[in-house]
């Protein structure tokens, strides 16, 4: 028998592709989402269609509801943290809720492993808007994109945390009590600074998940607003490879308790959001993109780029799914699916 897995989060566009992964390498599985995001009931469809309905358990829950958190968390061997509250601008308007899904959730969730006797590993998706506006990073600007002047590698994961916004210190407050338990508790933890993860399955929104909304927009004809100059850099790194890391490091689960990691392309997977990205996507489409152009969001990084080193280093893991390949499939995903955006 398979290791006993709970995805919080598990009918999102992350966590639905992990349930997929294991359920066919014959894990057991419980999904705990609270189906609040649109394309949960589709994910979900798609997970029963594929694998049957009894094939993984779901629990209609929030991370918010400490008592069934824990109930549901008691039999699981490894817990993926993927339940969220995701856009900024959204943790802006509603402060309170943006605290209580991703800061008190993640409390939640290290108790309900803490209580356990399992003594589970926990996974946590944090993010890297960890750390902040990065505005002591000295940038260039060229023709296409801005880089940085000093980091040929990318941001590592020693540049100092600076919280901006209330999403960042929400997601930052639960990254650091992640590392925490592993300190404090023993519980073995590992924190996933992730950069922008894209792929099928990723019913994106104009707040988050640029890659998919950009592509989705562009193949149903709606309206794409560009925020500032169109040449911010982003590494960009599909979701079956965000899924290797995660294996990795399950699979290494001593040897990496407590560690945080920077998880991206790397400076190899770079794109700047309109400059670069659009003319790619305007080929495979075989057609120009109109877009508009709005004002700079504020704390928007001009650049960030992961330094992957660390994950390299520890993980035996690298990005293997080219930006173009990875576009590719998911304007295939997105073509072959447009009468559900």
């Amino acid at each position: 028998m398979g290791q006993r897995y709970l995805i919080t989060g598990g009918a999102g566009f992350i966590g639905s592709n992990y349930t997929a992964r294991l359920l066919a390498r014959g894990e057991q599985v419980t999904v705990y989402d609270n189906l609040s995001r649109a394309g949960a009931a589709r994910n979900l469809a798609w997970l029963r269609e594929h694998f049957g309905a009894a094939a993984f358990r779901l629990v209609e829950g929030d991370v918010r509801n400490a008592a069934l958190l824990a109930a549901t968390a008691r039999e699981a061997d490894v817990i993926v943290h993927l339940a969220a509250q995701v856009a900024v601008t959204t943790s802006v308007t509603h402060p309170r809720l943006d605290f209580e899904i991703n800061a008190l959730g993640t409390f939640n969730v290290m108790e309900a492993a803490r209580l356990s006797s399992r003594r589970p590993m926990v996974l946590y998706a944090s993010t890297n808007k960890v750390y902040g506006g990065m505005d002591d990073v000295a940038v260039v600007e060229e023709a296409t994109r801005y880089r940085y002047a000093n980091l040929p590698h990318g941001v590592p994961e020693t540049q100092p945390l600076d919280f901006h916004s209330p999403y960042g210190c929400s997601k930052g407050a639960g990254d650091q009590y992640v590392r925490d338990y592993a300190r404090i508790y023993g519980i073995p933890t590992v924190v996933f600074r992730q950069s922008c993860i894209y792929g099928t399955r990723q019913w994106g929104v104009e707040d988050q998940g640029w890659v998919a909304w950009f592509v989705i927009a562009a193949v149903t004809g709606r309206p794409i607003t560009i925020y500032g100059d169109g040449k911010q850099v982003r590494d960009v790194l599909f979701v079956d490879d965000l899924l290797n890391a995660y294996d990795a490091a399950i699979a290494r689960r001593e040897a990496v308790a407590g560690e945080v990691f920077n998880i991206g392309g790397g400076p190899e997977h770079t794109i700047s959001i309109w400059r670069e990205f659009g003319p790619l996507l305007e080929r495979l489409l075989g057609r120009p993109i109109p877009v508009s152009y709005g004002d700079w969001r504020p704390g928007d990084q001009k650049v960030y780029v992961s330094d992957i080193r660390k994950a390299r280093r520890l993980l035996g893991w690298q990005p293997k799914v080219g930006i173009e390949a990875g576009l590719q499939r998911l304007v295939d995903w997105v073509q072959a699916h447009r009468n559900l955006f």
